[in-house]
């Protein structure tokens, strides 16, 4: 307990610097933004930012990518409650009975509960990331090649079951982000793979073009094909204290909703999506009378809000403690850390204890943040939801060239992200989710290093991964888990889950 508090003591000491501040209201600032703006999601804005963090230093610049993530899952509860848009998915439910509340001339207390839940649920997060951080590090650093190998593979086994949509069409993006890991030149032979004689791909596809591209310039032309149109709630948005009425009903739900999120948050594949959706659906089966959900009722709000941060915050517990990233953002912070020379994964704790204890520091002074900027500045959100979206893509798909150019003063990096994004799009149009392909793309790298040492240490035996207990035993839990996910039955269910309305 006394290493507990004095590793949060330093972590504090970090995160309170004047300048670790200053980025975490930042990341927020912009991650309420993002989240207010239907249509430009955390994935594609951290994607978009991953260039300018190159003049900061890392625990800073992760720091602020982490609040953009977080503070986006409290701006798109505003957008869900005033406009019945989710701003991003992990608000769908939300917008069922927030934009009722609304519509009842009860926006503010629907804003408050919100705010006031997702911070509870974030400091509590923020509590359990710092408890089971050493634990599950020092777990990790029993771990080898082989072992690190298997936990992949039932990494990437957890995304599949958790992705949304087909599962043969995830599995078939996995494969391909796996395949494109590959492209460059062998560390170990010198030989070029899948470069087809172009010499700018003798490095490998970049990090930051491929996210940018799927994710950024895809996003744009995904939101171009649709009619814009934003039906902002008319009515007065009220007083933003919930009374002690609204207190009463909201309580047991935002605690169930906290302890949802945390515990699903943390599963491969997930994030903070999953939490909200199983949330509503407890709350209305605990409830006395269902019929009221839907209709705005303040459970529908609280629970769905409280496990989306939740789930958000401990979705940085397999990236910090095993270097695994759960998701596409958490992937994207494995590209942020690599950029800035870190080795994700347990060394991250024992060598880099500044930026282990201060980022997880700076999310509780963020969800603090939060809660100033969200609730007093409501305000200011609802008349930014009225700028139109063709205002702003032109400023977005500028700011996304200049960004990706100045990494590496690469006219290619330039004409890439628009091929990426293309290919995203028709990705999407198709049916197929992009997310799984940046997992298997990070994940890739680091599977063939460790797939390669356990071969060399075994003398390429590959029964050293059933040979191994653990490695074993976490290779069972994936093909049971493909299995499964694989039964016919199982799959309905599975797709009914993510029905959205």
């Amino acid at each position: 307990m006394g290493d507990f508090f004095a590793n949060l003591s330093l972590g504090f000491g970090v995160a309170l610097s004047l300048q670790n501040l200053g980025l975490a209201f930042l990341g927020c600032l912009v991650g309420t933004l993002i989240g207010v703006l239907p249509g430009v999601g955390p994935i594609a804005t951290i994607a978009m930012l991953l260039p300018i963090t190159f003049g900061l230093d890392p625990t800073g610049a992760l720091i602020m990518l982490a609040g953009i993530y977080y503070g986006a899952q409290y701006g798109g509860s505003t957008t869900a409650i005033l406009v019945n848009i989710p701003g991003e998915a992990t608000s769908v439910v939300t917008a069922l009975d927030g934009h009722e509340m609304a519509k009842q001339g009860r926006a503010g207390v629907a804003l408050g509960i919100a705010a006031i839940g997702s911070f509870f649920a974030g400091t509590v997060a923020t509590l359990v990331i710092a408890a089971l951080g050493a634990p599950l590090t020092g777990l990790a650093l029993v771990f080898g090649p082989t072992e690190y190998f298997s936990l992949m593979v039932m990494g990437l086994v957890f995304a599949v079951v958790l992705a949304r949509g087909s599962i043969l069409k995830a599995i078939a993006m996995i494969l391909v982000g796996v395949l494109l890991s590959t492209v460059g030149t062998d560390l170990e032979t010198g030989e070029e793979r899948m470069t087809f004689g172009l010499p700018f791909l003798s490095d490998g596809i970049d990090f930051a073009v491929l996210a940018m591209g799927i994710f950024g310039i895809a996003e744009i032309m995904r939101n171009l094909d649709h009619t814009e149109h934003r039906d902002v709630v008319r009515q007065a948005i009220g007083r933003l204290l919930p009374n002690r009425d609204d207190f009463r009903q909201s309580y047991k739900p935002v605690v169930r909703g906290t302890i949802l999120g945390a515990i699903l948050g943390i599963l491969p594949g997930n994030g903070a999506v999953l939490g909200p959706f199983a949330s509503y659906t407890l709350e209305k089966k605990l409830a006395k009378d269902p019929r009221r959900f839907g209709r705005g009722a303040i459970e529908g709000v609280a629970g769905p809000e409280s496990a989306n941060n939740a789930g958000a915050q401990t979705s940085f517990i397999p990236l910090l403690t095993l270097g695994i990233p759960p998701n596409a953002v958490m992937a994207l912070m494995v590209g942020a850390m690599t950029i800035h020379g870190i080795i994700p994964g347990p060394q991250v704790m024992t060598k880099n204890p500044n930026l282990f204890w201060g980022m997880i520091a700076s999310m509780w002074v963020g969800n603090l943040m939060l809660l100033v900027i969200n609730l007093p500045m409501v305000g200011m959100w609802v008349r930014l939801l009225k700028v139109p979206y063709r205002l702003m893509f032109p400023a977005i798909l500028m700011f996304c060239a200049i960004g990706i150019y100045s990494i590496n003063s690469l006219p290619t990096d330039v004409m890439f992200i628009g091929l990426f994004g293309f290919v995203g799009y028709v990705l999407i149009k198709l049916g197929f989710e992009p997310a799984p392909m940046l997992l298997g793309f990070v994940l890739g790298k680091l599977m063939e290093e460790n797939l390669r040492r356990a071969l060399i240490i075994s003398r390429g035996s590959l029964e050293t991964f059933v040979n191994h207990p653990i490695s074993a035993g976490l290779l069972a839990v994936a093909a049971i888990l493909l299995v499964i996910a694989l039964l016919p039955s199982i799959r309905k269910g599975r797709d009914e889950v993510f029905v959205e309305d």
